[in-house]
């Protein structure tokens, strides 16, 4: 008869015996130019006094400390892994992750995440940040000279399919409100009652209803019934319909308050996102995706700042992304430079009322250049203009004069003067179907900006001189090249988390573990203190 064999959970049961060895330093094992030493030696002199402050003093200790748990998770950005379940496989695999636990066990995937959104939120994040953004700065690889910016469109961690558009909701409130009104008349009819309907506030009127014809079934003692072959009373059909008003009131209303006042659209999955048209998609046909507006500032090849935004232009996010730079940096840069897509007057006027140099290309920059654009008669560019009279002259040599200022306001509350140009008369003019759109009867009409004229001339001048053109170059390769590095290299493509603060936290450790491994990168080829790119000037 075979003798039965225990399985057992301890694996080194089934061992003929182990040689008894003494354990090495594991250290020798990573060699001495591995960026793992430098991200250790560099997170060590980092303050961790906010960080700290998140643990209670009460309870047991962390496994883990929060230091070590920090490098752990800045390394594994570095090395493309983004999941708590990769890293937890990291730490108790990988002699790097092991090395920099420094004899403590594995954290769990539980452990990791508990970590990422609750002890490196709440500004934690941002300061352990900007601390090695100032340690760049003392090592002389960041000057605060040149800010190169750009942004990118990440999709967020949401269904596609769970959009909310503000028009649809406005569309159906309105339909929904109609029905209200004729349901409050009804009642006022039958039960000699005045209820008005507020379309500002409409939930107490409605509810004070409600209330109302509850209190008449409990009057009139009666019974609501339910099922085939039953017949309802009025009161029951009005008290039902109200009900089923209300809770759809509320939803418009929760769906209102979710959208916000600036967006158009966002996701029931995570309402912090917007739904943008994104350059790359899943079906590959264009189709709007759930996602933030990532807008980052490089110099010197670093991450220096970095923004998450809910709206898709770019233009509405260059001011607050500097005054977030300015609030948490110790100085501010000298020279913003931008590519056509956040030109704007009020940017333009930001950056000359805080003595920032701006070089931002004008959104015609590119098509100016054409000759069909310059075949085109109705633009104020084609035309001549008369400083001393402020009249322009068009291709058929008539006069447009001044005839009112106008102030216009944008989405940011942002107020701009616009004079407006009148041509003394388009009748009877041979180039007036290639010159305006304007009926017949009327003559054509410029809206011009002074003010923008003015500043955008200022910053055209900047990026044709020498500097502008190399720093245009720059840009290009700097910022771009590090968004290329993010989404391309890193295939940081989708967030893992969801909502506006725990998406920034994860952009954050993404941007430092890519700043640590640029520092790296730099020292092993010897190009520390490189601040530009150098390029043949045209």
């Amino acid at each position: 008869m075979l003798k039965k064999e225990n399985i057992h959970q301890d694996y080194t049961t089934y061992s003929a015996g182990y040689q008894l060895s003494l354990t090495m330093d594991i250290q020798v094992y990573i060699p001495p130019h591995d960026p793992v030493r430098l991200l250790n030696q560099l997170l060590e002199g980092l303050d961790y006094k906010k960080l700290l402050s998140t643990y209670s003093d009460k309870g047991r200790n962390s496994v883990v400390p929060p230091v070590i748990m920090f490098k752990i998770l800045i390394y594994a950005y570095m090395n493309r892994s983004f999941s708590s379940r990769e890293i937890q496989r990291l730490c108790q695999r990988d002699i790097h992750f092991i090395w920099l636990l420094n004899g403590y066990p594995a954290p769990s995937h539980h452990t990791i995440n508990r970590f990422r959104k609750h002890h490196l939120s709440d500004g934690v994040m941002e300061d352990l940040f900007d601390q090695f953004i100032e340690r760049l700065h003392t090592l002389d690889e960041i000057h605060f000279k040149n800010l190169f910016i750009d942004g990118t469109k990440i999709e967020a961690n949401a269904n596609r399919y769970s959009f909310i558009w503000l028009k649809s909701v406005t569309k159906n409130e309105a339909k929904l409100q109609v029905k209200i009104e004729k349901l409050l008349q009804q009642v006022n009819d039958s039960y000699l009652t005045s209820y008005s309907f507020d379309v500002k506030n409409p939930l107490p009127v409605l509810e004070a209803c409600l209330l109302n014809l509850k209190e008449k079934v409990i009057e009139q003692s009666l019974e609501f019934v339910y099922g085939k072959g039953k017949r309802k009373t009025e009161l029951q059909r009005q008290i039902e319909t109200l009900e089923a008003f209300i809770e759809k009131q509320i939803i418009y209303l929760d769906y209102q308050k979710m959208i916000g006042s600036t967006r158009s659209s966002c996701s029931k999955t995570d309402p912090d996102a917007t739904f943008m048209r994104m350059k790359e998609d899943h079906m590959k046909n264009g189709q709007l995706k759930p996602g933030y507006n990532v807008q980052i500032g490089v110099e010197a090849e670093y991450i220096v700042g970095v923004g998450v935004f809910q709206s898709a232009n770019d233009v509405p996010t260059l001011i607050p992304f500097l005054d977030s730079l300015k609030g948490r940096l110790s100085r501010t840069f000298k020279q913003i430079i931008a590519d056509a897509g956040y030109e704007s007057e009020e940017n333009y006027a930001y950056l000359k009322e805080n003595h920032q140099k701006g070089f931002i290309k004008p959104l015609n920059y590119e098509t100016s250049k054409t000759r069909k654009y310059k075949a085109q008669l109705g633009k104020r560019e084609n035309m001549t203009y008369d400083e001393l009279n402020d009249t322009y002259t068009c291709a058929n040599g008539r006069t447009l004069k001044p005839i009112e200022v106008k102030i216009r306001e944008s989405q940011t509350g942002y107020r701009k003067e616009v004079t407006i140009y009148e041509c003394e008369t388009c009748q009877d003019c041979p180039l007036r179907l290639k010159c305006t759109k304007a009926k017949e009867g009327n003559s054509k009409r410029l809206e011009v900006s002074k003010k923008m004229l003015s500043l955008r001339t200022e910053s055209l001048k900047n990026i044709q001189s020498e500097e502008g053109i190399l720093l245009r170059k720059n840009r290009s390769i700097q910022v771009e090249g590090a968004f290329g590095v993010l989404k391309q290299d890193y295939g940081f493509r989708k967030f893992l988390t969801r909502g506006k603060i725990q998406v920034t936290v994860e952009l954050l450790l993404l941007c430092f573990g890519y700043n640590v491994q640029k520092l790296h990168n730099k020292i092993q080829s010897h190009r520390c203190g490189q601040q530009l790119h150098p390029g043949k000037v045209a």
